[in-house]
């Protein structure tokens, strides 16, 4: 099955109502590229006028509450994402998980609350660098995957972004060969939890200090359908290389 590259933009916490501008030129550079499937995900704030200012874009949302609705203040749940334009959310981020004390089953429940509401998820794992130093990055990850995953799903709705943490805005980057072992053995743990069919069809990111100098080579590994991209997504001139780069693949 070939399964169309994906990137996806991830400001964090960046982004005033100017950086709109600079959305604007991503989305319509990306236009170019018909055969990659691109989204930005902006601060809480500019999502609503991210969807207006490029309709028919894929904005997104990088976190929700597992809730529908509730007494959880400073707390943005999955309808509200919906209802502000969003199509899809980051959930599991390690900067969640890492700061936030976000367990594999907050996780899951996040992702499950996002489905139901509509939204395609993007789930992210990944070790930290004593775990790969140890030897034990593999193992590690798949836990989280087997801890992580919706207890039902469509696969068309639902990625895995692998990001390891210590790559993560570091400058450094696993080998392609890291790289493709890991999301080879992800799809395999995906088969036996969710059967040959929904792996296959599941679109497996990398991220993790991507750039357009690196992309083509990290894009075009075994098993790695995508980018998530942190600090480069937040200007054309360095997200839309990557896109490119994508789209050559494609």
């Amino acid at each position: 099955m070939a399964r169309r590259k994906y990137v996806v933009g991830n400001w964090k916490m960046n982004g005033l109502k100017a950086a709109l501008d600079e959305a604007r030129a991503i989305f319509a550079g990306a236009a170019e590229h018909a055969a990659v499937d691109v989204a930005l995900c902006p601060p809480f704030t500019l999502i609503g006028a991210m969807a207006d200012a490029a309709p028919g874009a894929a904005v997104g949302g990088q976190d929700c509450h597992a809730a529908a609705a509730g007494a959880y203040t400073g707390s943005v749940a999955a309808p509200m994402l919906a209802d502000a334009g969003a199509r899809l959310v980051i959930v599991g981020h390690s900067e969640r998980r890492e700061g936030f004390g976000e367990s594999d089953a907050d996780v899951k429940a996040k992702a499950e609350a996002a489905l139901a509401a509509g939204l395609s998820v993007i789930l992210c794992v990944g070790e930290p660098r004593d775990v790969r130093e140890s030897g034990g990055a593999i193992a590690y990850v798949l836990a989280q995957v087997a801890g992580s995953l919706p207890a039902a799903f469509d696969p068309a709705r639902l990625a895995i972004a692998y990001e390891p943490i210590w790559a993560i805005g570091t400058g450094l980057v696993p080998t392609v060969v890291d790289v493709a072992a890991m999301h080879g053995a992800i799809r395999a743990r995906l088969g036996e939890l969710s059967g040959p069919a929904a792996a296959e069809a599941m679109r497996l990111l990398y991220g993790g200090s991507v750039n357009g100098d690196n992309a083509a080579e990290l894009l075009d590994a075994g098993d790695v359908d995508g980018a998530l991209v942190g600090g480069a997504s937040l200007t054309a001139a360095k997200f839309l290389p990557i896109v490119a780069a994508a789209a050559q693949l494609g």
